[in-house]
């Protein structure tokens, strides 16, 4: 958490609204294994990070809300009375639809005035837009009394993003940002929504995130049409979710749907599968299982799934050869963003070097490379 960020914000709401505020903290999230399943009521396993959302939020006695973007030095006005989706909207619809999602469960708000930063890179899937919607949901409940728990604020978080932003989330990002513990990862079972942490000792291992820097404008239909594929097929097999098939069930019906069809359930099946694998590779420390069923996600989110681009396998492809390197894949909602890797933690810098020299020959510009930490969930800061 950059205690810079936190005093920009702070200073910037004084500066415009004359008044204190409350601060929150809300964090972007990583996930080790399970992508793509979080929607098929499925396994996943994330972990809140120290790279967030900074907000600083106060009452108003303005007819109208203000909320100010501090990266994007814009301001825009919220009517409580009309808190539509505007076309285009960008930011703004994540806050409108958090607004928008509490008024339809009777909670009673009044105007307010808010600033807001962030430090995770756009489109990178880190979750920056679970972690925007948690710190609004988070901080209007604390500011207006609303008396909501924590899960009914992430499902809140989740309907703005289906009904104000148009992509049909699981529940996995919000979760990890609101619930996230420090040096934990989270076994997240998305049917029940309840976890286990995993506490990560990754003794000289090192979890570094490299940033292919294309924007995936979240391909939001390709991002919806494979949700819908997913839906398609479970009816089909006559069960709740894909996380109650087995392959032998795939197997039935495979002349009943597409090549197309049939490889992305089956990344599904396999990936649900390997989620709990992992969990066991975790416990038993066994860190050669770990990285080996990252590759195994990789091959199956570009190759069936087909969510990768042409950089994240390169860079993936990259890691292969380099003894120091136990596993790496793609991370995030995929058509660009971030790699994960599992590194020996005296080779960090020298995989840096060679990963940051690979990709620049190769597409003659820089991608981004992050360290990152485990952090703990939304919090108000003191």
């Amino acid at each position: 958490m950059s205690k810079k960020l936190i005093k920009d914000v702070k200073k910037n709401f004084q500066s415009q609204f004359k008044t204190e505020p409350l601060m929150i903290f809300s964090p972007g999230r990583i996930n080790l294994i399970g992508e793509h399943t979080d929607y098929n009521d499925g396994f996943v396993f994330p972990a809140a990070i120290d790279l967030g959302i900074v907000l600083a939020i106060q009452k108003s006695n303005s007819k109208k809300s203000r909320v100010f973007a501090l990266n994007k030095e814009e301001m825009q006005e919220i009517n409580l009375n009309n808190f539509q989706p505007i076309k285009n909207g960008g930011w703004i619809n994540y806050v409108l639809g958090v607004v928008g999602e509490l008024s339809k469960i009777g909670s009673v708000l009044g105007n307010f005035e808010a600033v807001f930063a962030g430090n995770i890179p756009g489109g990178a899937g880190m979750s920056s837009s679970a972690a925007l919607e948690n710190s609004f949901v988070y901080g209007l409940n604390i500011l207006f009394k609303l008396g909501l728990k924590k899960k009914e604020m992430i499902l809140i978080s989740q309907k703005a993003e289906h009904n104000y932003v148009g992509v049909h989330c699981g529940i996995m990002d919000q979760y990890a940002s609101m619930f996230g513990k420090k040096k934990s990862a989270l076994l997240l079972d998305c049917r029940t929504v309840k976890s286990k942490p995993f506490r990560l000792r990754l003794k000289r291992l090192k979890l570094v995130l490299v940033n292919t820097n294309v924007k995936h404008d979240l391909s939001e239909s390709a991002y919806n049409d494979r949700r819908e594929v997913c839906e398609k097929v479970a009816k089909l097999l006559n069960i709740k979710a894909l996380r109650d098939a087995k392959e032998s069930d795939l197997e039935r019906i495979k002349n009943e749907i597409s090549e197309s069809d049939y490889r992305k359930v089956l990344y599904v099946i396999r990936e649900n599968q390997r989620v709990l694998l992992f969990s066991k590779a975790i416990e038993a420390k066994d860190h050669n299982t770990m990285g080996q069923l990252m590759y195994e996600t990789h091959e199956g989110l570009s190759k069936n799934y087909k969510v990768s681009c042409e950089e994240l396998d390169f860079l993936v492809d990259h890691t292969k050869p380099m003894e120091q390197v136990y596993g790496a894949r793609m991370m995030g909602g995929g058509f660009g963003g971030c790699t994960i890797n599992l590194i020996s933690e005296d080779a960090v810098e020298g995989f840096k070097a060679k990963i940051q020299d690979a990709f620049s020959e190769k597409y003659g510009r820089p991608c981004s490379i992050y360290d990152v930490k485990i952090s703990k969930g939304t919090h108000l800061i003191s």
